[in-house]
C-alpha cells in the first residue's frame, strides 16, 4: 500500500482509507472481518464522525478493534465533529464535548486526526483555535483537518489556529468532478467553468492540504453508484476494458482513476464489503496512464474545451 505524507511529514498515511459510516448496523462477525481485510490490505486509516450511527459506528468499530486484538499503534483514527440536528456547530463547548464522546466511544486515549464536519455559518475561528489548542495539549487529538470547506474557509480557521489544517475531505469520483472540471473550462461560459469550491483542489495542493475523496463511486450526492450502473453504459464500457486491460476490477480502476491525480488524493473507501475492499488495493500495483485517465473523464460524460 503506497503511502502519503501529510503535512508534508507530519503524518505518514494509506492512500486508501476505510470509511466507517455504514458499520453500525453490521453484524460482529461483518465488522471484523471487514476491519481485519483492510488491515491485511495495508489500508491502515479509518475515517469516522460522531454523526455515523449517532455514534454507533465508533462504538462498533472499537468492540471490533478489541475482539480482534488489534494495537492501537497499527492504526490511524480520524473522526469528524461539528453536525448537530438541524444545524452545524464548531463552538468551543461542542468542539470539546464532541471530541471527549469519540473518544469514549472508540476506547481510546487519543484521536490521531479530529476534522470538522462541513462549515459552520457562526464560526468563530477563535474559539475553535481555543478548543483544538487544548485538545492538543491534553494529548487527546493529534492533528486537525476540515471537509468540505472552501479556500477562504479555511484561510479564516487558519488565520487564528496554532497548528497547521492538514486535510480537506472532499466529494470527488469519476462520475462526480467539479472540483476537476473548473479547472479546465477557465473564462468560459458553460456550466463546468462554474467553480463550485473557490478552486479548492489547487489551493490545497498550495498549502499542503491532503485532499481525501469520499463516495469515490458516486455519481451524485448519495444517488447511487455508477460502477455496473445501466444509466453509465459508456462509462462502464470504457472502465471495464481498462480493468481487462490491467487485470483487475472495475473498483480498482475508479481508485485508481482518483490516485492517478497529482495532488496525491486519499481514497476514502464507504464500502461495507470485504471483497470491495481487496478490489480497491488492487488499483496499487499500477499507475494510470494519462491516456486512461483523460479517455475515462470523457466517457464519464466531461467535455473539453
Amino acid at each position: 500500500m503506497r503511502t502519503i505524507n501529510v503535512g508534508p511529514g507530519a503524518l505518514s498515511v494509506s492512500e486508501i482509507s476505510l470509511g466507517c459510516m455504514r458499520i453500525s448496523s453490521m453484524e460482529p462477525a461483518a465488522i471484523d472481518k471487514l476491519i481485519s481485510t483492510a488491515l491485511d490490505e495495508g489500508v491502515s486509516f479509518f475515517d469516522h464522525a460522531d454523526v455515523y450511527g449517532g455514534g454507533g459506528c465508533e462504538e462498533v468499530f472499537a468492540a471490533s478493534v478489541k475482539r480482534l486484538g488489534l494495537a492501537r499503534e497499527k492504526m490511524v483514527l480520524q473522526s469528524k465533529c461539528g453536525i448537530r440536528k438541524g444545524a452545524f456547530d464548531f463552538s468551543k463547548e461542542h468542539i470539546l464535548a464532541s471530541a471527549d464522546g469519540i473518544l469514549k466511544r472508540l476506547n481510546t486515549d487519543y484521536l490521531d486526526v479530529l476534522l470538522l464536519h462541513r462549515p459552520d455559518a457562526l464560526v468563530e475561528p477563535q474559539k475553535v483555535a481555543e478548543a483544538f489548542g487544548q485538545l492538543q495539549a491534553q494529548g487527546k487529538v493529534r492533528f486537525f483537518g476540515v471537509s468540505n470547506q472552501n479556500p477562504t474557509q479555511i484561510e479564516l480557521l487558519q488565520k487564528s489556529l496554532p497548528m497547521k489544517l492538514l486535510f480537506n475531505q472532499m466529494q470527488l469520483s469519476i462520475a462526480f468532478s467539479p472540483m476537476i472540471d473548473a479547472g479546465f473550462h477557465v473564462n468560459m461560459k458553460d456550466e463546468p467553468s462554474v467553480v463550485h469550491d473557490g478552486g479548492a483542489l489547487d489551493y490545497c495542493r498550495l498549502k499542503d492540504i491532503t485532499v481525501q475523496a469520499w463516495s469515490p463511486f458516486q455519481y451524485g450526492f448519495f444517488s447511487g453508484v455508477f460502477l455496473d450502473n445501466p444509466k453509465f453504459p459508456e462509462l462502464n464500457a470504457v472502465i471495464d476494458r481498462i480493468a481487462k486491460e490491467q487485470g483487475v476490477t472495475n473498483t480498482a480502476i475508479a481508485v485508481a482513476w482518483v490516485s492517478r491525480h497529482p495532488a496525491r488524493m486519499q481514497t476514502i473507501l464507504g464500502t461495507t464489503t470485504p471483497q470491495r475492499v481487496k478490489d480497491a488495493a488492487r488499483s496499487q500495483g499500477f499507475v494510470m496512464s494519462r491516456a486512461d485517465w483523460y479517455e475515462i473523464y470523457h466517457a464519464a460524460g466531461n467535455k473539453l474545451p
